[in-house]
């Protein structure tokens, strides 16, 4: 098995495009006419991160500071130091894993977390 998509609400396309397009250079993908707004990105293998504006039920709860601890989607990218200095230069804040390994956390800006790994 291999995940096929990962769907994540948001609340402004403009604004979370930027994030996924500028921060983590994602590229977008075809996507269907659906009964929602939403932007697909193509990952490696076929894999794909769709970004559903819809309302978000959870939008009013708290979350932890650290995103490992917190529901996310880890990422392996060659790009790490690149996306590192954007989310800086950008004044996103991320944190590294808590459990030692090469891995940076940070939300994107609806809150939803990603972990970023360098690529083996």
């Amino acid at each position: 098995m291999k995940v096929a998509h990962i769907g994540l609400l948001v609340s402004d396309l403009d604004r979370a495009a930027a994030f996924y397009e500028q921060i983590l250079g994602l590229q977008r993908a075809a996507r269907p006419q659906l009964n929602f707004d939403g932007i697909w990105y193509a990952l490696d293998d076929g894999q794909q991160i769709h970004l559903m504006l819809l309302d978000n039920p959870y939008a009013a709860c708290d979350k932890p500071v650290h995103g490992g601890r917190d529901h996310h989607i880890a990422l392996h990218t060659d790009e790490f130091d690149g996306i590192r200095q954007r989310l800086d230069a950008a004044g996103i804040a991320c944190t590294m894993s808590k459990s030692g390994r090469i891995a940076l956390f940070c939300r994107d800006p609806d809150g939803n977390t990603l972990e970023l790994i360098p690529a083996a």
